[in-house]
């Protein structure tokens, strides 16, 4: 599939697929209904579109997973990550906050800093400086 690039950032065609591993070296916005089969590494930040899937890890800077992705390996963020109502994720693993919206669905969830959850998740063990949850 393709990826087209706009000074630093990559952007996926709609509803693409993507075989094996990929590496983008900047930051990548990935639309709806994008799917990798493998692992995906991202130099910079990740938007990862609703509805997507990656079957293997996702390494990146910051990254903003989108409502009812699926992501089968664990996630490393450098800095932040924000995960969107009713995505599954296998573990989550932040340099920085990581908030988790309603709906959720992850195993473990590790912060150097906060772990902000609205509203009623599915996780595993949470750790982190600060962990509180906002709503029910």
């Amino acid at each position: 599939m393709r990826v087209y690039k706009r000074k630093t950032t990559y952007l996926a065609e709609p509803g693409a697929f993507f075989e094996g591993n990929v590496h983008i070296h900047g930051n990548f916005m990935v639309p709806t209904r994008t799917h990798f089969w493998g692992r995906l590494v991202v130099d910079g930040d990740l938007e990862l579109g609703p509805q997507s899937s990656v079957e293997g890890d996702i390494v990146c800077k910051n990254a903003v997973i989108g409502r009812e992705s699926t992501i089968k390996g664990p996630l490393r963020v450098d800095e932040n990550a924000t995960i969107c109502d009713g995505a599954h994720l296998h573990s989550v693993e932040a340099g920085g906050d990581i908030i988790l919206r309603p709906g959720v669905s992850v195993g473990d969830v590790r912060s150097e800093n906060s772990v902000l959850i609205y509203g009623k998740i599915q996780s595993g063990t949470l750790v982190g400086r600060n962990v509180k949850i906002i709503g029910d």
